[in-house]
C-alpha cells in the first residue's frame, strides 16, 4: 500500500525554511511575533510528520521514493535530487519535529530580553530546515548537502552571541573540527562513487550493490570507515569529540537542540541510513563498536569531574552516543534496533535536561553546579521534571533509558561481546553517579546563590513536561515484552528476549551510581573531597578533560600556527619581494626613458650617432666572426 501522506513530506523541510526567508526578510519589523512564525512553521512540520509516522506504523506501508528532478546529467547517467519516507526516517522526522517544537516554544520565554530574538528564531528555522532535508534525502549526496549545512547553522547558533570571546573560539572550534569528520565522510563518498554501478548514489542501489555482494572485501571497509568519520565529526565520537562540550557557550534551547535531536544525533543516523555499507565489513563494524564503547566511558569519566551544569550534560551525550555508536557495531538486527531505540529515548530525556538546565540557569544566573543548591524549593515543576530526566539517563526502571540502555547491553552480552557488555556497565555506573552529583548539589541542600529564585515561566515549563511525560513512557515502544518497534524498524520479526542477568545489572549500576552520588553530595557521609584530596593527580586528569585540548593545542594548533607564520613570512618577502622587484625594475626602466626623453635634440643627435655605432660595430664583428 502506498502512503497517502508520504507524497508531501517535501513540505516538512518547507514550512521551517519558509520561517526563515520570511524572518530574515522582515524580523526586524515583527518584533515579538517573530517567534510564532518559527513556532507555527514548526508545528505544521511536526503534524505532517505525524500523519507519516501514524499511517506507517497504522498497515504495510511501502517506502516512498520521488527522485524525478535531475540534477546533474553523467554521461548515459544523471544524479537526481528527490526526498525519501521509510520507517527509519519517518521516526526521525517526529524526533526532530517534536523537539524543534518543543525548543521553539521553550525559546519564547527564555529568549524573550534578547535584542536579536528574531535572528535566533530565524537561525533554528534554518537548523530544522537543515536537519529535515537531511533526514529525508533520497541519496548520499543530497544528504551531503544538508549535512554540511547543519554544520554552518551549528557556527551560527553556537556564536549567535558572538559578542562573547569564548562563543566565537567555540563557534570556530566546532565548525573546524566537524570539518575534519567531513573530509572523510566527503572521501567515503568519492570512493563509493567510483565503485558504485552506473555511478548510482541512490540508498536503493547502495542496498542493493552491498546486500548482494557486488562491493565487499577492503572497498567496503574503506568506504565504511570513512562514513563513520564523517559520523564522528558530528556525533562528537573520540577523538573529535572535543567541540561538543565547548558549543555549550551557545543558547541553552540551541544545546537541547544539538545535543538531542539534530547536529549529533545525524552522526547516527548516517551510520544508521548507511548500515548496508557496515555489514559488509566486520572490521568496520568493529571499528565502530570499539570506538563507541571507548568514547562512552570517557566521556563518562569527564562528567564526574565537572562544574558547569550544562558541560556534565555535553559529556553525558557524548557518552551516550558512544552508546549508540556501539549498538550499531555490534551489527545484528536487534543491535541496530536498540541503537535507533536509544537514540529516540535520549532524544526526550536529554532535551528536558539541557532545558531543565536553561530554567535554573535563568533563575540563578550561573552555571556553577557549586554556587546553587536548594533550587528544587523554589522549582518545583524543573526540579521534578530534571529528576525524572536525570533517573531516565541514570538508566532507571521502568523510565526509558534504562529499556534502550537494557537493549544495547542485553545484545552486547547475547552475541558474546563481553568486553562491551562490562565497558557499558561501568559507564552506566558514571552515569548514574554524575547526575546524581549534579542534582543534590543543584537542587537540594542548603542555597548558595544569590538573589530571589523562583519558578520559570509557562512557555519553559511546558515542553518540560511534555519531555518528562515522554522519558517516562517512551521506552514502552521496545521491551522484551512488547518489541514492536524492532520488528517495525527493520521489517525482521527478530524479538529481544528478557535477559534477566543483564536487567539485574544495569539495575544494580545505576543505583550503585545514585547511592554513592547520594552519600557523598546529600548525606555527606563521603567526604567530598575525598579523590581530590586522596589522588588529586586524577581529579585533574579527569576535570581537564584528560588534557586533550591541550595536547591538540601543542601538537595540532601550535604546529599549523607555526607553518601558517612560515607561509606568512614566505608570502610577505619572497612573494611579494618578487612582485615589488618586478615592479621597481619597471619603475625604474621608465624612469630612464623619461630622462632620455628629455626633447633636447642634441641628446636625440647622440643618441642616434651611439646606436649607429653599435650597428657597424656589430655588423664587423659578424664578419670577422665568418671570416675566421
Amino acid at each position: 500500500m502506498v502512503s497517502a501522506y508520504s507524497q508531501y513530506a517535501w513540505l516538512i523541510p518547507v514550512f521551517p525554511l519558509l520561517s526563515f526567508l520570511l524572518l530574515t526578510a522582515v524580523g526586524r519589523q515583527l518584533r515579538d511575533a517573530g517567534s510564532y512564525i518559527s513556532i507555527v512553521a514548526v508545528f505544521a512540520s511536526f503534524v505532517l510528520s505525524v500523519l507519516i509516522f501514524w499511517e506507517r506504523i497504522g498497515g504495510q506501508v511501502e517506502d516512498f521514493t520521488w527522485n524525478k528532478l535531475d540534477w546533474i546529467k553523467l554521461g548515459n547517467g544523471s544524479l537526481s535530487m528527490g526526498f525519501e519516507v521509510t520507517n527509519l526516517n519517518a521516526l526521525m522526522l517526529v524526533i526532530v519535529t517534536l523537539v524543534s517544537l518543543l525548543v521553539n516554544i521553550y525559546s519564547r520565554g527564555y529568549m524573550h530580553d534578547d535584542e536579536r530574538i528574531n535572528v535566533f528564531f530565524a537561525y533554528i528555522a534554518l537548523f530544522t530546515f537543515s536537519m529535515l532535508g537531511l533526514v529525508i534525502s533520497e541519496n548520499l549526496i543530497q544528504l551531503f548537502i544538508f549535512w554540511e549545512l547543519v554544520g554552518v547553522c551549528s557556527f551560527l547558533l553556537v556564536g549567535f552571541w558572538y559578542f562573547k570571546p569564548e562563543a566565537r573560539a567555540a563557534a570556530k572550534k566546532a565548525f573546524i573540527v566537524t570539518r575534519v569528520g567531513d573530509v572523510g565522510l566527503f572521501l567515503g563518498i568519492l570512493l563509493l562513487f567510483w565503485v558504485m554501478p552506473n555511478h548510482a548514489m541512490d540508498f536503493s542501489s547502495i542496498h542493493n550493490a552491498f546486500t548482494t555482494g557486488k562491493i565487499s572485501g577492503d572497498t567496503a571497509t574503506w568506504i565504511a570507515i570513512l562514513i563513520f568519520i564523517g559520523a564522528m565529526g558530528k556525533s562528537g565520537q573520540f577523538p573529535l569529540h572535543t567541540w561538543l562540550p565547548d558549543a555549550m557557550e551557545g543558547p541553552t534551547p540551541i544545546s537541547a537542540l544539538i545535543h538531542a535531536a539534530t547536529m549529533v544525533a545525524a552522526g547516527v543516523y548516517l551510520v544508521a541510513r548507511t548500515f548496508d555499507i557496515f555489514t559488509a565489513s566486520p572490521v568496520a563494524l568493529t571499528v565502530v563498536a570499539v570506538v563507541g564503547a571507548f568514547t562512552a566511558i570517557f566521556a563518562a569519566t569527564i562528567g564526574t569531574a565537572q562544574n558547569d551544569i550544562k558541560r556534565i550534560l555535553a559529556y553525558s551525550t557524548v557518552s551516550q552516543l558512544g552508546y549508540m555508536m556501539m549498538a550499531l557495531g555490534i551489527g545484528t538486527t536487534i543491535a541496530y534496533t536498540a541503537g535507533i531505540f536509544h537514540l529516540l529515548t535520549h532524544a526526550f530525556f536529554k532535551a528536558l535536561l539541557f532545558l531543565g538546565a536553561g530554567s535554573v540557569i535563568h533563575a540563578v544566573h550561573t552555571q556553577d553546579i557549586h554556587e546553587m543548591g536548594g533550587v528544587g524549593s523554589k522549582m518545583k515543576v524543573t526540579a521534578w521534571t530534571f529528576a525524572i530526566g536525570a533517573l531516565a539517563l541514570s538508566g532507571i526502571v521502568p523510565l526509558s533509558g534504562f529499556w534502550s540502555k537494557d537493549a544495547i547491553l542485553a545484545e552486547a552480552w547475547n552475541t558474546g561481546h563481553t568486553g562491551l557488555f562490562w565497558v557499558g556497565l561501568i559507564a552506566a555506573f558514571f552515569t548514574a553517579f554524575y547526575m546524581s552529583r549534579l542534582f543534590f548539589l543543584v537542587f537540594m541542600g542548603k542555597p548558595r546563590h544569590q538573589g530571589h529564585v523562583h519558578e520559570s515561566p509557562a512557555s519553559m515549563t511546558f515542553p518540560l513536561i511534555v519531555l518528562a511525560v515522554l522519558a517516562v513512557v517512551a521506552g514502552f515502544a521496545f521491551t522484551p515484552f512488547s518489541p514492536w518497534l524492532g520488528s517495525w524498524l527493520t521489517g525482521h520479526a527478530e524479538e529481544e528476549h528478557a535477559q534477566w542477568f543483564v536487567m539485574i545489572m544495569s539495575t544494580l549500576a545505576g543505583v550503585l551510581g545514585i547511592g554513592v552520588g547520594y552519600l557523598v553530595y546529600l548525606k555527606r557521609t563521603i567526604p567530598a573531597d575525598t579523590i581530590s584530596a586522596r589522588a588529586p593527580w586524577l581529579y585533574r586528569l579527569l576535570n581537564r578533560k584528560y588534557y586533550i585540548d591541550e595536547l591538540y593545542q601543542a601538537v595540532i594548533v601550535n604546529a599549523l600556527q607555526g607553518l601558517g607564520r612560515l607561509l606568512q613570512w614566505f608570502d610577505i618577502y619572497v612573494v611579494d619581494g618578487l612582485v615589488r622587484l618586478s615592479s621597481y625594475a619597471v619603475v625604474g626602466i621608465g624612469r630612464l626613458g623619461s630622462r632620455l626623453q628629455n626633447g633636447q635634440v642634441q641628446s636625440y643627435g647622440l643618441a642616434t650617432l651611439l646606436g649607429l655605432l653599435i650597428i657597424m660595430l656589430a655588423i664587423a664583428g659578424r664578419r670577422f666572426i665568418h671570416a675566421g
